[in-house]
């Protein structure tokens, strides 16, 4: 879907397939018999259906990749512009915050952002970049805000230059596209040595030329399963138009078919269960007053509170849902208790989704904001955190006083951690930490959340949750949308973890950092599971590239966008039941349709080995199997791959060619043989053999189309009648009678 429209043609029209087909109907004209080069007709169409196809599909991608794709700000003349990414030259300064992929390979100009390159290197450790760091195209921004001078762009940038290498792992688990292919490519390449001996037979037992090629071509190209190409190519497409118009972005085809077989899906919880929106609840002090907004007149307590909180929000140059909700709800009121003698602010510390916390730092402490039991190892302080949250999402203020080691050895007081600030080595006595206060957040739910898990649980979906959240907000937002279990382990409470046993224990893991995601994905897979993860930030990127198949919502970071196979562009997680049932049709039927081709290819490779040693006439001709092909293969395949059909997948790719092609194959070549043993005896007309094998043929497709249509609807009653009303036109009417040469 990334090829332009020359690659596109090019790739559909220089095959494999369409090389053979050109070289058969070459020797075909090559002795006259033109209107036996009939099966030409259906290589031509095969090439242009499959181009039209991909380029409308490519248009609607090309468009809505113009609504999901990320403008970069930049600067010119001192004013800020959005603009289109390939407008963008070498010089240009850009802004980046955080969500933002760096697009551009760039040098930092002013600011401090900590970006994220684990792509490149393997390294799950965000990295810090200040003025005069490199950033290289592809990472993302995790945390601050800087600008950066743009050095190259297009082809010239280090991402550009792994594209090519990314897209060719993306199809590796597209099981049964890869099996038809491989089954496209192995008999085109035995049609060689084939054809070589077959035509090398039809000249020692005929002796007209023009027979012995024509039935020599009506053999090779009966093993060519030509409508496979066409059906594979077609079906991908169509899903891709049908998805579109549900503002679905499929950025890679093959995904669709890994979806359909999902059988573990992984949510985040912040943008796809809730909408990603939050709101502040109420806020409580250390003495336990609770506050839904700020008072007319603060206490001494609830100003010491503000003053933190607000100097935090302040220095906070990126916005995520948090900190809007906390700005709407205290920078105005809030403001009001401020007396304006917060100590000078020496360093701002942003928020981090590996951190999960943010803060300033004055000259004598510390003054954090985030989940309790990542700013601070007080455990009375986690305690009363922790008690006084209820279900509600929880963020603490704490003022840490740090001081210089004075040298004096350990005498019985608490135990002091070691930490760095710039080059000065200070001391942190967790019991000198105080609590300013906590605030209470809530999430609003997606309203049709609860139908989606229900949707899941029904087709025999795992749900998991995996949140960096707090437990007990996560498992009420679970609770109330209906997941099950709700066993749950906070993965904060310990430092290592056996993800092995995790996965096989809960079904909700909350304080989550990135990486714990990333392998906790990993482990899903390792239990022979197919995993699908979708996310809306930096922090689910990492799990979201491992998982077998992902889903960003288009409200999310560009980054997050950029990382995934499928894109909700509305941000309507309804959405992805229909995803998962356009999967599962395009699979259905993919399966049932190419039982048709293969089993053709079945007698034909057969009929083909056994003609090279047998001194018999070959039952069929060019112009015979191109009418065949299209009645007993094509119509019923291609139709039936069009029927709605949402049935789960059951992997019966393989089974379906045990149950219907071979022994449906063995029987027309078997049928065959015997028909021109018996021709040979008797001395019958080639044209009366010919006559006999497309009744023969016909008449055994139409079994194999019943059986596979069974339970009998209107529209595959439909298909059987076209069926059978079209082989009676060509075999009665004069005029097809002439035109196929039957007798």
């Amino acid at each position: 879907m990334h090829h332009s429209t020359w690659k596109i043609i090019r790739k559909n029209t220089f095959t494999l397939f369409n090389l053979v087909n050109l070289i058969l109907a070459i020797m075909v004209a090559s002795v006259g018999s033109f209107k036996n080069m009939l099966f030409i007709g259906v290589a031509i169409a095969n090439t242009l259906i499959s181009v039209i196809n991909e380029l409308r599909a490519k248009r609607i991608v090309d468009k809505m990749r113009l609504i999901a794709e990320q403008k970069p700000t930049i600067i010119k003349d001192g004013k800020t512009y959005q603009v289109a990414q390939d407008k963008v030259q070498p010089g240009d300064i850009t802004i980046l915050s955080l969500g933002d992929q760096v697009l551009y390979d760039s040098v930092v100009q002013d600011g401090q952002i900590e970006v994220n390159e684990s792509f490149i290197t393997g390294e799950q450790e965000n990295i810090e970049k200040h003025p005069g760091d490199q950033l290289t195209s592809g990472s993302f921004v995790v945390s601050g805000t800087a600008k950066a001078k743009v050095e190259h762009v297009g082809a010239d940038n280090f991402v550009n230059k792994l594209q090519q290498e990314a897209s060719n792992v993306k199809t590796a688990d597209a099981k049964l596209f890869k099996i038809m292919n491989n089954i496209v490519k192995y008999i085109s390449w035995t049609l060689i040595p084939i054809g070589a001996l077959l035509l090398w037979a039809r000249f020692r037992t005929e002796t007209d030329t023009t027979s012995a090629i024509t039935s020599t071509v009506a053999a090779l190209i009966n093993m060519l399963p030509e409508g496979l190409i066409l059906l594979t190519s077609s079906v991908l497409a169509l899903a891709t138009i049908r998805l579109s118009k549900k503002k679905v972005l499929v950025q890679d085809l093959y995904s669709i078919e890994t979806l359909a077989r999902v059988d573990t899906i992984c949510l985040d919880k912040t943008g796809t269960l809730t909408t990603g929106n939050m709101a502040v609840h109420d806020f409580i002090l250390p003495n336990g007053e609770i506050y839904e907004k700020p008072s007319k007149e603060g206490t001494p307590a609830e100003k010491s509170f503000l003053s933190a909180l607000i100097a935090i929000l302040t220095s906070q140059t990126a916005d995520n849902a948090t900190i809007t909700a906390l700005k709407k709800t205290f920078l105005k009121t809030g403001k009001n208790h401020v007396t304006g003698d917060f100590p000078k602010i020496t360093e701002i510390i942003p928020f981090s989704s590996d951190r999960k916390h943010s803060g300033v730092k004055t000259k004598k402490a510390t003054y954090l904001m985030g989940a309790i039991e990542f700013i601070t190892t007080n455990q009375s302080l986690i305690k009363t955190v922790k008690s006084s949250a209820g279900n509600y999402r929880v963020l603490a203020i704490v003022k840490r006083v740090e001081r210089t080691p004075t040298g004096d050895g350990p005498g019985g007081g608490p135990t002091l951690s070691v930490s760095e600030v710039g080059e000065e080595k200070v001391q942190q006595d967790p019991s000198e930490d105080k609590l300013l206060g906590l605030i209470r957040l809530e999430d609003e739910i997606r309203p049709t959340a609860s139908k989606i898990i229900n949707y899941f649980y029904d087709n025999d979906i795992s749900v998991k949750i995996i949140s960096g959240d707090d437990l007990e907000s996560v498992k009420s937002i679970a609770e109330k949308v209906g997941v099950k279990g709700l066993r749950a382990f906070n993965l904060a409470d310990e430092k290592k973890h056996n993800y092995a046993k995790l996965v096989q224990d809960y079904d909700i893991f909350t304080r989550v950092t990135p990486a714990e995601k990333k392998s906790l994905i990993t482990a899903f897979k390792k239990q022979g599971n197919t995993v699908a993860m979708t996310g809306d930030g930096v922090n689910d990127i990492l799990a979201m590239k491992e998982a077998d198949v992902s889903m960003a919502i288009g409200e999310g970071s560009d980054a997050a966008r950029r990382a995934s196979k499928i894109v909700l562009l509305n941000s309507d997680f309804d959405a992805v039941p229909s995803i998962i049932d356009e999967g599962r049709q395009t699979i259905n039927n993919l399966e049932r349709s190419a039982c048709f081709f293969l089993t053709k290819t079945v007698y034909a490779s057969i009929l083909a080995v056994l003609f090279t040693i047998l001194p018999l006439g070959y039952p069929y001709t060019p112009i015979e199997m191109s009418l065949l092909n299209v009645v007993c293969i094509t119509l019923p395949g291609l139709t039936l791959a069009l029927e709605h059909n949402t049935e789960r997948i059951k992997n019966k790719f393989i089974s379906n060619i045990k149950r219907y092609s071979v022994p449906t194959g063995l029987t027309v070549a078997t049928s065959m043989v015997i028909l021109a043993i018996v021709a040979h005896n008797l001395g019958l007309p080639k044209n009366l053999l010919t006559t006999l094998s497309a009744i023969i043929t016909s008449t055994i497709g139409l079994v194999l189309t019943y059986q596979i249509s069974k339970p009998l609807n209107f529209y595959r009653t439909v298909i059987i009648f076209i069926y059978i009303a079209v082989m009676a036109t060509a075999l009665l009417l004069p005029i097809s009678r002439a035109f196929f040469e039957f007798i």
